[in-house]
Protein backbone atom coordinates (compact mmCIF):
# COMPACT_ATOMS: atom_id res chain seq x y z
CA UNK A 1 0.00 0.00 0.00
CA UNK A 2 1.85 3.19 -1.49
CA UNK A 3 0.68 6.56 0.04
CA UNK A 4 1.44 9.15 2.53
CA UNK A 5 3.83 7.33 5.51
CA UNK A 6 1.25 5.52 8.14
CA UNK A 7 0.19 7.54 10.39
CA UNK A 8 1.39 6.15 14.07
CA UNK A 9 -0.75 4.59 16.30
CA UNK A 10 -3.84 6.56 18.05
CA UNK A 11 -3.42 6.06 21.57
CA UNK A 12 -5.32 3.72 23.85
CA UNK A 13 -7.77 5.35 25.95
CA UNK A 14 -8.46 2.06 28.04
CA UNK A 15 -5.44 2.99 30.16
CA UNK A 16 -6.43 6.56 30.93
CA UNK A 17 -9.34 7.88 32.96
CA UNK A 18 -13.08 7.72 31.60
CA UNK A 19 -13.15 11.70 30.82
CA UNK A 20 -9.34 11.79 29.86
CA UNK A 21 -9.59 12.82 26.23
CA UNK A 22 -6.23 14.46 26.55
CA UNK A 23 -4.58 12.07 24.54
CA UNK A 24 -6.52 11.71 21.63
CA UNK A 25 -7.41 15.37 21.01
CA UNK A 26 -4.05 15.46 20.61
CA UNK A 27 -3.12 12.85 18.24
CA UNK A 28 -6.17 14.57 16.29
CA UNK A 29 -4.70 17.91 16.52
CA UNK A 30 -1.35 16.88 15.47
CA UNK A 31 -2.48 14.27 12.22
CA UNK A 32 -5.80 15.66 11.42
CA UNK A 33 -6.33 18.89 12.66
CA UNK A 34 -5.70 20.83 9.60
CA UNK A 35 -8.94 18.73 8.53
CA UNK A 36 -11.48 20.05 11.05
CA UNK A 37 -13.89 22.73 11.19
CA UNK A 38 -11.94 23.98 14.44
CA UNK A 39 -8.49 23.91 13.07
CA UNK A 40 -5.70 22.06 15.37
CA UNK A 41 -5.94 24.69 17.87
CA UNK A 42 -9.88 24.22 18.50
CA UNK A 43 -9.89 20.27 18.73
CA UNK A 44 -11.72 19.38 22.31
CA UNK A 45 -13.44 15.90 23.06
CA UNK A 46 -17.04 15.63 22.76
CA UNK A 47 -19.65 14.20 25.55
CA UNK A 48 -18.66 10.62 24.75
CA UNK A 49 -15.58 8.13 24.87
CA UNK A 50 -14.82 5.96 21.51
CA UNK A 51 -13.66 2.45 22.06
CA UNK A 52 -15.07 -0.87 21.94
CA UNK A 53 -14.73 -1.25 25.99
CA UNK A 54 -17.05 2.14 26.16
CA UNK A 55 -19.74 0.30 23.78
CA UNK A 56 -19.86 -2.78 26.18
CA UNK A 57 -20.04 -0.87 29.44
CA UNK A 58 -23.10 0.65 27.91
CA UNK A 59 -24.51 -1.89 26.65
CA UNK A 60 -24.08 -4.13 30.39
CA UNK A 61 -25.41 -1.16 31.88
CA UNK A 62 -28.75 0.19 29.51
CA UNK A 63 -31.83 -0.06 31.14
CA UNK A 64 -34.83 1.62 29.35
CA UNK A 65 -37.32 0.58 32.38
CA UNK A 66 -39.49 4.04 32.06
CA UNK A 67 -38.20 4.83 28.33
CA UNK A 68 -41.40 5.36 26.94
CA UNK A 69 -42.41 8.40 29.12
CA UNK A 70 -39.15 9.83 29.35
CA UNK A 71 -37.77 8.75 25.96
CA UNK A 72 -39.12 12.68 24.90
CA UNK A 73 -37.07 14.70 28.09
CA UNK A 74 -35.10 17.04 27.59
CA UNK A 75 -34.24 18.72 31.54
CA UNK A 76 -33.52 17.95 33.67
CA UNK A 77 -30.81 16.01 32.28
CA UNK A 78 -30.95 13.22 35.00
CA UNK A 79 -34.53 12.42 33.83
CA UNK A 80 -33.62 11.97 30.38
CA UNK A 81 -34.49 8.45 29.22
CA UNK A 82 -32.35 8.42 25.92
CA UNK A 83 -30.34 5.71 25.88
CA UNK A 84 -27.25 7.09 24.67
CA UNK A 85 -26.39 4.55 22.63
CA UNK A 86 -26.76 6.02 19.14
CA UNK A 87 -22.96 6.85 18.85
CA UNK A 88 -21.56 3.05 18.99
CA UNK A 89 -24.77 2.06 16.62
CA UNK A 90 -23.49 4.46 14.33
CA UNK A 91 -19.74 3.29 14.19
CA UNK A 92 -20.39 -0.48 14.53
CA UNK A 93 -19.32 -0.49 17.98
CA UNK A 94 -22.94 -2.06 18.66
CA UNK A 95 -25.10 -3.98 15.90
CA UNK A 96 -28.73 -3.56 16.17
CA UNK A 97 -29.39 -6.78 16.86
CA UNK A 98 -26.87 -6.57 20.05
CA UNK A 99 -29.05 -4.03 21.39
CA UNK A 100 -32.70 -5.37 20.31
CA UNK A 101 -31.75 -8.60 22.60
CA UNK A 102 -30.11 -6.56 25.41
CA UNK A 103 -33.57 -5.14 26.07
CA UNK A 104 -35.21 -8.54 26.42
CA UNK A 105 -36.77 -8.06 29.89
CA UNK A 106 -37.31 -4.50 29.82
CA UNK A 107 -40.77 -3.82 30.58
CA UNK A 108 -42.89 -4.47 27.68
CA UNK A 109 -44.37 -1.15 26.92
CA UNK A 110 -40.83 0.32 27.12
CA UNK A 111 -39.45 -2.52 25.72
CA UNK A 112 -41.94 -2.21 22.20
CA UNK A 113 -41.05 2.11 22.18
CA UNK A 114 -37.59 1.10 22.30
CA UNK A 115 -37.32 -1.59 19.88
CA UNK A 116 -39.38 0.84 17.44
CA UNK A 117 -36.40 3.60 17.84
CA UNK A 118 -34.00 1.05 16.51
CA UNK A 119 -35.94 -0.11 13.70
CA UNK A 120 -36.48 3.39 12.55
CA UNK A 121 -32.49 3.23 12.78
CA UNK A 122 -32.82 0.15 10.49
CA UNK A 123 -35.92 1.72 8.20
CA UNK A 124 -33.17 4.45 7.30
CA UNK A 125 -30.62 2.17 6.27
CA UNK A 126 -32.70 0.40 4.14
CA UNK A 127 -33.94 4.04 2.67
CA UNK A 128 -30.83 4.99 2.06
CA UNK A 129 -29.31 1.83 0.73
CA UNK A 130 -32.28 2.13 -1.98
CA UNK A 131 -32.28 5.92 -2.66
CA UNK A 132 -28.08 6.64 -1.92
CA UNK A 133 -27.03 10.10 -2.76
CA UNK A 134 -30.56 11.52 -3.62
CA UNK A 135 -32.01 11.07 0.21
CA UNK A 136 -30.16 14.62 0.32
CA UNK A 137 -32.81 15.79 -2.01
CA UNK A 138 -36.77 16.39 -0.99
CA UNK A 139 -37.96 12.81 -1.42
CA UNK A 140 -42.02 13.59 -1.73
CA UNK A 141 -42.45 17.85 -1.69
CA UNK A 142 -40.62 20.64 -1.05
CA UNK A 143 -40.15 21.99 2.23
CA UNK A 144 -42.64 24.45 2.99
CA UNK A 145 -41.68 28.22 3.15
CA UNK A 146 -43.20 30.80 5.64
CA UNK A 147 -44.32 34.01 4.11
CA UNK A 148 -42.70 37.09 5.39
CA UNK A 149 -39.97 35.33 7.50
CA UNK A 150 -37.78 38.21 9.12
CA UNK A 151 -35.18 35.21 10.94
CA UNK A 152 -31.75 36.66 10.57
CA UNK A 153 -30.13 33.46 12.08
CA UNK A 154 -32.08 30.14 11.91
CA UNK A 155 -31.24 29.10 14.88
CA UNK A 156 -31.16 32.29 17.32
CA UNK A 157 -29.26 31.71 19.89
CA UNK A 158 -30.58 34.81 21.87
CA UNK A 159 -33.42 32.27 22.77
CA UNK A 160 -33.00 30.52 25.43
CA UNK A 161 -33.74 26.75 24.12
CA UNK A 162 -31.88 27.42 20.50
CA UNK A 163 -28.74 28.38 22.75
CA UNK A 164 -29.11 25.31 25.16
CA UNK A 165 -29.53 23.08 22.12
CA UNK A 166 -27.19 24.34 20.11
CA UNK A 167 -24.83 24.30 23.20
CA UNK A 168 -25.07 20.80 24.19
CA UNK A 169 -24.54 20.16 20.00
CA UNK A 170 -21.08 21.80 19.60
CA UNK A 171 -19.68 20.97 23.00
CA UNK A 172 -20.93 17.00 23.24
CA UNK A 173 -21.90 16.47 19.77
CA UNK A 174 -24.92 15.16 20.94
CA UNK A 175 -28.28 16.09 21.76
CA UNK A 176 -31.83 13.77 22.90
CA UNK A 177 -34.40 13.56 19.85
CA UNK A 178 -36.58 15.67 20.54
CA UNK A 179 -34.37 18.63 20.60
CA UNK A 180 -32.77 17.55 16.96
CA UNK A 181 -36.57 18.40 15.91
CA UNK A 182 -36.65 21.19 17.10
CA UNK A 183 -33.48 22.35 15.51
CA UNK A 184 -35.10 20.76 12.30
CA UNK A 185 -38.38 22.75 12.53
CA UNK A 186 -36.81 26.36 13.83
CA UNK A 187 -34.26 25.75 10.84
CA UNK A 188 -36.33 24.82 7.60
CA UNK A 189 -40.22 25.33 9.13
CA UNK A 190 -40.10 28.69 10.81
CA UNK A 191 -37.15 30.40 9.58
CA UNK A 192 -37.26 29.09 6.12
CA UNK A 193 -33.92 28.09 5.83
CA UNK A 194 -32.87 25.36 3.26
CA UNK A 195 -33.14 21.98 5.15
CA UNK A 196 -29.74 20.41 3.51
CA UNK A 197 -28.08 23.40 5.06
CA UNK A 198 -29.40 22.58 8.70
CA UNK A 199 -29.00 19.07 7.95
CA UNK A 200 -25.11 19.34 6.99
CA UNK A 201 -24.95 21.88 9.87
CA UNK A 202 -25.79 19.27 12.73
CA UNK A 203 -23.99 16.65 10.44
CA UNK A 204 -20.62 18.63 11.08
CA UNK A 205 -21.23 17.90 15.24
CA UNK A 206 -22.99 14.51 15.45
CA UNK A 207 -20.86 11.84 16.80
CA UNK A 208 -23.92 9.49 15.97
CA UNK A 209 -24.21 11.66 12.53
CA UNK A 210 -25.17 9.27 9.54
CA UNK A 211 -26.30 10.85 6.25
CA UNK A 212 -28.83 8.04 6.57
CA UNK A 213 -30.36 8.77 10.24
CA UNK A 214 -29.75 12.07 9.77
CA UNK A 215 -31.57 13.44 6.52
CA UNK A 216 -34.42 10.60 7.29
CA UNK A 217 -35.08 12.44 10.43
CA UNK A 218 -34.65 15.81 9.01
CA UNK A 219 -37.30 15.13 5.62
CA UNK A 220 -40.11 13.59 8.63
CA UNK A 221 -39.64 16.67 10.58
CA UNK A 222 -39.55 19.76 8.08
CA UNK A 223 -42.10 17.70 5.83
CA UNK A 224 -40.26 17.00 2.77
CA UNK A 225 -40.12 12.95 3.18
CA UNK A 226 -43.71 12.98 5.33
CA UNK A 227 -45.74 15.51 3.56
CA UNK A 228 -46.19 17.25 7.01
CA UNK A 229 -44.20 19.49 8.92
CA UNK A 230 -43.68 19.36 12.70
CA UNK A 231 -44.37 22.43 14.35
CA UNK A 232 -41.97 23.75 16.90
CA UNK A 233 -43.27 25.69 19.21
CA UNK A 234 -43.01 27.16 23.04
CA UNK A 235 -45.34 24.17 23.99
CA UNK A 236 -43.33 21.73 23.30
CA UNK A 237 -40.19 23.65 25.57
CA UNK A 238 -42.67 24.24 28.64
CA UNK A 239 -43.48 20.43 28.32
CA UNK A 240 -39.99 19.01 27.84
CA UNK A 241 -37.72 21.47 29.78
CA UNK A 242 -39.48 24.45 31.69
CA UNK A 243 -36.47 25.75 33.23
CA UNK A 244 -35.54 27.06 29.49
CA UNK A 245 -38.58 29.34 29.25
CA UNK A 246 -38.49 30.89 32.68
CA UNK A 247 -35.00 31.91 32.37
CA UNK A 248 -35.26 33.26 28.59
CA UNK A 249 -34.66 37.02 28.05
CA UNK A 250 -37.62 36.85 25.34
CA UNK A 251 -40.07 35.04 27.59
CA UNK A 252 -42.16 37.94 27.29
CA UNK A 253 -41.84 38.50 23.87
CA UNK A 254 -41.65 34.74 22.42
CA UNK A 255 -40.68 34.47 19.08
CA UNK A 256 -42.28 31.11 18.50
CA UNK A 257 -45.39 31.38 21.30
CA UNK A 258 -47.70 29.80 18.61
CA UNK A 259 -47.72 27.25 15.83
CA UNK A 260 -45.65 28.35 12.73
CA UNK A 261 -48.08 28.81 9.53
CA UNK A 262 -46.60 25.94 7.58
CA UNK A 263 -48.53 24.19 4.75
CA UNK A 264 -47.00 21.49 3.02
CA UNK A 265 -44.87 21.95 -0.04
CA UNK A 266 -45.43 21.42 -3.38
CA UNK A 267 -45.54 17.86 -4.44
CA UNK A 268 -41.98 16.78 -6.12
CA UNK A 269 -40.89 13.87 -8.54
CA UNK A 270 -38.48 12.21 -5.63
CA UNK A 271 -36.97 8.72 -6.15
CA UNK A 272 -39.15 5.50 -6.46
CA UNK A 273 -40.07 4.89 -2.91
CA UNK A 274 -42.67 1.83 -3.82
CA UNK A 275 -42.16 -1.67 -3.49
CA UNK A 276 -39.04 -2.80 -4.85
CA UNK A 277 -35.56 -4.42 -4.10
CA UNK A 278 -33.29 -2.84 -1.30
CA UNK A 279 -29.92 -3.93 -1.87
CA UNK A 280 -28.20 -5.70 1.01
CA UNK A 281 -24.81 -7.30 0.16
CA UNK A 282 -24.45 -10.88 0.31
CA UNK A 283 -25.92 -13.59 2.54
CA UNK A 284 -22.68 -15.65 3.01
CA UNK A 285 -18.72 -14.63 2.75
CA UNK A 286 -17.73 -14.39 -0.70
CA UNK A 287 -14.66 -15.06 -1.43
CA UNK A 288 -13.68 -16.67 2.33
CA UNK A 289 -10.05 -16.10 3.15
CA UNK A 290 -9.13 -14.68 0.09
CA UNK A 291 -7.92 -11.00 1.92
CA UNK A 292 -4.44 -10.24 2.84
CA UNK A 293 -5.81 -7.46 5.19
CA UNK A 294 -9.32 -6.42 6.66
CA UNK A 295 -9.90 -2.87 5.49
CA UNK A 296 -12.25 -1.16 8.01
CA UNK A 297 -14.70 1.68 7.73
CA UNK A 298 -16.11 4.29 9.95
CA UNK A 299 -19.78 2.29 9.76
CA UNK A 300 -18.47 -0.87 11.24
CA UNK A 301 -15.11 -0.55 13.59
CA UNK A 302 -16.47 -2.92 16.45
CA UNK A 303 -14.52 -5.83 17.43
CA UNK A 304 -17.52 -7.51 15.97
CA UNK A 305 -17.05 -6.40 12.49
CA UNK A 306 -17.76 -9.84 10.30
CA UNK A 307 -14.27 -9.44 8.16
CA UNK A 308 -12.57 -8.49 11.27
CA UNK A 309 -13.96 -10.98 13.61
CA UNK A 310 -13.49 -14.07 10.46
CA UNK A 311 -9.56 -13.65 10.78
CA UNK A 312 -8.51 -12.48 14.16
CA UNK A 313 -5.01 -12.55 13.33
CA UNK A 314 -5.22 -11.12 9.61
CA UNK A 315 -4.03 -7.04 9.98
CA UNK A 316 -6.27 -4.41 9.33
CA UNK A 317 -6.22 -0.91 8.05
CA UNK A 318 -8.41 2.41 8.40
CA UNK A 319 -7.93 5.27 6.50
CA UNK A 320 -9.00 8.80 6.89
CA UNK A 321 -10.30 9.68 4.08
CA UNK A 322 -8.38 12.96 3.31
CA UNK A 323 -10.18 14.31 0.43
CA UNK A 324 -13.61 13.65 1.77
CA UNK A 325 -12.92 15.02 5.17
CA UNK A 326 -11.42 18.12 3.58
CA UNK A 327 -14.95 18.79 2.16
CA UNK A 328 -16.85 18.02 5.19
CA UNK A 329 -14.86 19.93 8.19
CA UNK A 330 -16.07 17.74 10.41
CA UNK A 331 -15.96 18.83 14.02
CA UNK A 332 -13.18 17.23 15.58
CA UNK A 333 -14.87 16.04 18.64
CA UNK A 334 -15.92 13.34 16.13
CA UNK A 335 -12.29 12.29 15.17
CA UNK A 336 -11.47 11.99 18.75
CA UNK A 337 -14.12 9.65 19.04
CA UNK A 338 -12.56 8.00 15.85
CA UNK A 339 -9.05 8.03 17.31
CA UNK A 340 -9.77 6.69 21.11
CA UNK A 341 -11.81 3.41 19.08
CA UNK A 342 -9.11 2.90 16.63
CA UNK A 343 -6.35 3.21 19.93
CA UNK A 344 -7.94 0.70 21.93
CA UNK A 345 -8.39 -1.23 18.45
CA UNK A 346 -4.97 -0.97 17.57
CA UNK A 347 -3.74 -2.15 21.09
CA UNK A 348 -6.61 -5.11 20.80
CA UNK A 349 -6.40 -6.65 17.49
CA UNK A 350 -4.01 -9.87 17.40
CA UNK A 351 -3.23 -8.98 13.96
CA UNK A 352 -2.27 -5.09 14.61
CA UNK A 353 -4.42 -2.13 13.04
CA UNK A 354 -2.51 0.39 10.32
CA UNK A 355 -3.97 4.21 9.99
CA UNK A 356 -3.10 6.08 7.30
CA UNK A 357 -4.31 9.42 6.05
CA UNK A 358 -4.83 9.64 2.02
CA UNK A 359 -7.84 9.48 -0.61
CA UNK A 360 -8.49 5.08 -0.11
CA UNK A 361 -8.40 4.27 -3.54
CA UNK A 362 -4.51 5.31 -3.54
CA UNK A 363 -3.59 4.22 -0.05
CA UNK A 364 -5.36 0.97 -0.52
CA UNK A 365 -4.94 0.16 -3.70
CA UNK A 366 -3.47 -3.02 -5.10
CA UNK A 367 -3.58 -4.82 -1.94
CA UNK A 368 -6.09 -7.62 -1.31
CA UNK A 369 -8.89 -7.03 0.87
CA UNK A 370 -11.44 -8.40 2.96
CA UNK A 371 -14.13 -6.37 4.15
CA UNK A 372 -17.94 -6.05 5.23
CA UNK A 373 -20.47 -4.86 2.98
CA UNK A 374 -22.30 -1.24 4.12
CA UNK A 375 -25.00 0.16 3.35
CA UNK A 376 -24.03 3.70 2.14
CA UNK A 377 -23.02 4.65 -1.05
CA UNK A 378 -19.97 5.95 0.22
CA UNK A 379 -18.23 2.04 0.63
CA UNK A 380 -19.90 1.41 -2.60
CA UNK A 381 -17.67 3.60 -4.69
CA UNK A 382 -14.71 2.89 -2.56
CA UNK A 383 -14.77 -0.36 -2.86
CA UNK A 384 -15.27 -0.40 -6.76
CA UNK A 385 -11.51 0.85 -6.79
CA UNK A 386 -10.34 -1.63 -4.90
CA UNK A 387 -9.15 -5.25 -4.73
CA UNK A 388 -12.01 -6.45 -1.98
CA UNK A 389 -11.25 -10.10 -2.80
CA UNK A 390 -13.84 -10.99 0.67
CA UNK A 391 -16.62 -9.80 1.12
CA UNK A 392 -18.75 -10.44 4.44
CA UNK A 393 -22.33 -10.08 5.53
CA UNK A 394 -23.86 -6.65 6.85
CA UNK A 395 -25.20 -7.17 10.25
CA UNK A 396 -28.44 -6.31 9.55
CA UNK A 397 -31.51 -6.22 12.51
CA UNK A 398 -34.19 -7.13 9.68
CA UNK A 399 -32.43 -8.04 6.09
CA UNK A 400 -33.92 -6.06 2.93
CA UNK A 401 -36.21 -7.51 1.00
CA UNK A 402 -38.76 -5.67 -1.94
CA UNK A 403 -40.98 -3.79 0.27
CA UNK A 404 -42.22 -0.32 0.12
CA UNK A 405 -40.26 2.64 1.52
CA UNK A 406 -43.17 5.43 1.38
CA UNK A 407 -42.62 5.59 4.97
CA UNK A 408 -41.96 3.62 8.29
CA UNK A 409 -45.38 1.95 8.84
CA UNK A 410 -45.62 0.56 5.01
CA UNK A 411 -41.57 -0.38 5.69
CA UNK A 412 -42.86 -2.31 9.10
CA UNK A 413 -45.52 -4.48 7.69
CA UNK A 414 -43.06 -5.02 4.51
CA UNK A 415 -40.79 -6.86 6.67
CA UNK A 416 -42.87 -8.14 8.67
CA UNK A 417 -41.75 -6.31 12.08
Amino acid sequence: MAGVPVLPPPPDPTGSAPDDSDAAVAWVARHLGDLTLEGPEGVAAGGFRGGQSAADTALATLDVSGYASTRSTVLPVERRGASRMSPYVRHGLLGLPEVWSAVDDAPGRDRHKYRDELLWQEYARHLYARVGTDLGRSLRREQPHPAGSTWTDPWPREMACMDAVVGELEDDGWVVNQTRMWLASQWAVRAGADWRDGEDQMFTHLLDGSRAANRLGWQWTVGTGSGKPYGFSRWQVEKRAPQLCRRCPLSDACPVQGWPDADAGPQVDGPDLGKGPVPAGPAEVEGAGQGAVTWLTAESLGTGDPALAAHPDRPAVFCFDEPLLGRLRLSGKRLVFLAETLGELAAAHPGGLEVRRGPVAAELGGTPLAATWTPVPGWARRSARLDVVETHPWRWLVRPRETALRSFSAWRKGVGR
